[in-house]
């Protein structure tokens, strides 16, 4: 009986930590409605610094409503997202407290095999309609052209705080040092429109062992 209990557990364990996440994920999501609201979204298709990067951040009270679409494909070492949103500020009173926060919205996509970072940023936002497409990919043995960079597309509307930015970073042959190749970065406050259209590629990957591509 011993024997028999041993051998089951041994099983488990085994199968436990033979278990492996999913390598692609695809979420289609709509959300609306009038309250508070907090999201963050996160992925990666490869460990530490390298492959492809997303992270955001949504947080605000009053009317909102956004329609997303997030795709990631570790074999492919690719992500796709697209996002359309529209939110209004205003104080939410319930019985169980006050939510005051004006709306903020922080993206950061970032390719580490093409040496690129991507941005959006809105803070302090009363009134913000966005509409935001990115793909981002690098090497693989899957893709039929092994090229890796970021496209990147944004349309927004806002009375608040914008940011927007780029970078693209090179590392210099031989050594570990890394130089800027471009840099974009735009600020706006006030009552403003937005319209970007980004692309930053290369045909062969970078790997690094520290975080050399900071959201800017």
């Amino acid at each position: 009986m011993n024997r028999l209990c041993c051998a089951v557990l041994i099983s488990i364990l085994v199968l436990v930590g033979s278990a492996a996440a999913a390598n692609y994920v695809f979420e289609r999501s709509v959300i609306q409605g009038v309250g508070y609201r907090s999201h963050e979204l996160v992925g990666q298709t490869a460990q530490g610094y390298s492959g492809q990067k997303i992270v955001e951040k949504i947080s605000g009270s009053g009317n909102f409503y956004d329609r997303t679409e997030f795709e990631l494909s570790v074999n492919y070492n690719s992500i796709n997202y697209t996002q359309e949103a529209d939110f209004e500020y205003f104080p939410i009173s319930y019985q169980t407290g006050t939510y005051d926060q004006k709306w903020q919205d922080r993206l950061c996509v970032s390719n580490y095999d093409a040496g690129a970072v991507v941005t959006e940023q809105y803070t302090h936002a009363e009134s913000l309609m966005k509409n935001t497409q990115i793909s981002t990919a690098g090497d693989s043995r899957l893709n039929e052209v092994n090229n890796s960079g970021i496209e990147a597309s944004f349309n927004a509307n806002v009375i608040g705080v914008g940011h927007i930015g780029w970078l693209s970073k090179e590392k210099v042959e031989g050594g570990k040092r890394y130089f800027e190749v471009g840099r974009s970065v735009e600020d706006v406050t006030g009552v403003f429109s937005i319209e970007k259209y980004i692309q930053l590629s290369k045909n062969e990957s970078t790997t690094s062992n520290i975080d050399w591509l900071p959201c800017l």
